[in-house]
């Protein structure tokens, strides 16, 4: 690995181009590094659990306007939307707009937390509709995605964005960029304008993650993905980009993130190593904001030894800043406590995430959010006894360096009416690599015909299965075979409203 230090340079000081980031990132992207074979492995299950959720949210109202913006945009030999039969193919920028949507929706895919956060599952579909688009092999779209994620993980590691209130897709963009440029085997010079562009048209501010949180979540990584194909075009016809887009006097760095004295270390791989960050992300068994993960394990395990949850007269949960400030009262949203919040607010409010798992003993993607829910007054009442702080032990696990100690989880302590207290922590989810259960593929598989039962049949999702994981054999214009289709007429909005497209 080598080391890359970030920093900003005056506009007279004329920093090459092979001395900038973006330089950098566009070289691994475009060498012929040979293919890691736990990667591979590894880049199957994630297309497996990206068509797990995005199927299982194929009639949600944000998915149907995506979807329905992107059928209006029809191309022959384009890409593939989500549950639409495959022989019907649209623009592949419409198209990763229709499936990223679809994949963000429930909140349910791969993450991978460090410095900043990122889902780096949402580089797949993108990548996917540029290379059913170009008709690209198998092999090649593998390649891509390794490349992609080797990108975003290493972009989380080194430059926080959050700590300026910057959503993490500014570091999608790159990643993406530099994916279709991998899988596209595009010269240093079209990523390196690719990445740029993305990068620029791709900052935005976190408030689609605070207050009255929208649908904007999942549409925002589509977006990403959507311009990034769009600046990867521009690039191949010859445009330029905003330049040094990193370094530059006037630049992101300079004056969206930490400023003209800022420094950042970005570990990049050498040029023709093989490519493995994604062997360090991981997935969520459960359907809400990856910070809760191992406290709704915990809120499981806690059910079993409670015997009346209505004796209980506070619960302290003592986590990461990160954890407090994102998904706690660290936040400062009163929206994390209302019980008539939008889905997408509750699925990032530890407090209300944490009683209903200790109240259910269980988690479920949908029923678990429901109105009828949220506004259960046995629920409310728990809900109003959890408190969050930050511990700086847990700050310090969350931020360590070394995978084998990071954790994600926090303590509980419990004080029942009684004056008992119960005590209970665990340091990662059941289902991260380091946890209890880790996941494999078997349990990848099983997620898929969880969350797609009575939405597709069993011939097809026994035909996606076994075509899937025979990915890496898949040749030109078979990719399609990715896609799935669902047994029944999708919903729809254009009858609906009146619209644009």
């Amino acid at each position: 690995m080598r080391n890359i230090k970030v920093k900003v340079h005056s506009s007279k000081s004329g920093l090459k181009k092979e001395d900038q980031l973006a330089w950098k990132i566009a070289e691994i992207a475009s060498d012929n590094a040979p293919l890691n074979e736990k990667a591979v492995d590894m880049v199957i299950n994630r297309i497996i659990d990206n068509a797990a959720v995005a199927i299982a949210s194929v009639e949600r109202k944000s998915v149907v306007s995506a979807r329905d913006m992107a059928l209006a945009h029809p191309r022959e030999d384009g890409a593939t939307i989500s549950g639409i039969n495959s022989s019907q193919r649209f623009h592949c920028e419409w198209a990763a707009w229709a499936n990223g949507t679809a994949v963000r929706e429930l909140d349910f895919h791969d993450t991978f937390l460090a410095a900043d956060y990122s889902h780096p599952g949402d580089n797949i579909p993108p990548l996917l509709a540029v290379a059913q688009q170009k008709k690209i092999s198998g092999k090649d779209l593998i390649r891509g995605i390794i490349t992609a994620y080797e990108i975003q993980v290493n972009l989380v590691k080194g430059i926080c964005l959050h700590e300026h209130k910057i959503d993490h897709i500014a570091h999608l963009g790159p990643s993406v960029a530099g994916g279709i440029g991998s899988l596209l085997r595009l010269d240093t010079e079209i990523i390196y304008q690719s990445i740029q562009q993305s990068l620029h048209t791709t900052i935005s501010t976190r408030q689609s993650r605070k207050g009255e949180i929208s649908s904007w979540k999942a549409y925002a990584p589509s977006h990403a993905g959507k311009l990034s194909i769009e600046a990867v075009d521009r690039a191949m016809r010859g445009e330029g980009s905003p330049s040094p887009i990193y370094e530059g006097e006037d630049s992101v760095i300079a004056h969206v993130l930490s400023g003209k004295k800022a420094k950042y270390n970005v570990l990049l791989p050498n040029i023709n190593e093989e490519k493995k960050s994604i062997l360090e992300t991981y997935t969520k068994e459960h359907s809400a904001e990856y910070q809760s993960q191992a406290l709704i394990d915990l809120a499981k395990d806690l059910n079993k030894k409670i015997k009346n949850i209505a004796d209980i007269k506070k619960i302290k949960i003592f986590t990461s800043h990160h954890t407090h400030n994102v998904i706690g009262l660290g936040a400062k949203d009163p929206q994390k406590m209302n019980p008539d919040a939008s889905r997408e607010t509750l699925d990032h409010s530890i407090m209300y995430i944490f009683a209903v798992a200790l109240e259910d003993g269980n988690w479920h993607h949908i029923n678990s959010y429901t109105p009828e829910r949220a506004n259960k007054k046995s629920t409310i009442d728990l809900w109003k006894k959890v408190v969050t702080y930050e511990d700086k032990k847990w700050t310090k696990k969350y931020h360590d360096p070394n995978p084998a100690k990071k954790c994600f989880g926090g303590e509980v302590i419990i004080q029942m009416k009684d004056g008992s207290k119960i005590k209970s922590k665990l340091c990662v989810a059941d289902a991260h690599p380091n946890g209890n259960r880790p996941f494999k593929r078997i349990d990848y598989i099983n997620k898929f015909k969880t969350l797609t039962e009575n939405i597709i049949d069993h011939k097809e999702s026994e035909r996606f299965l076994n075509d899937v994981q025979s990915l890496r054999e898949l040749g030109k214009s078979e990719l399609h075979k990715l896609n799935i289709e669902v047994k029944s007429n999708l919903k729809n909005t254009s009858s609906e409203n009146k619209t644009i497209f």
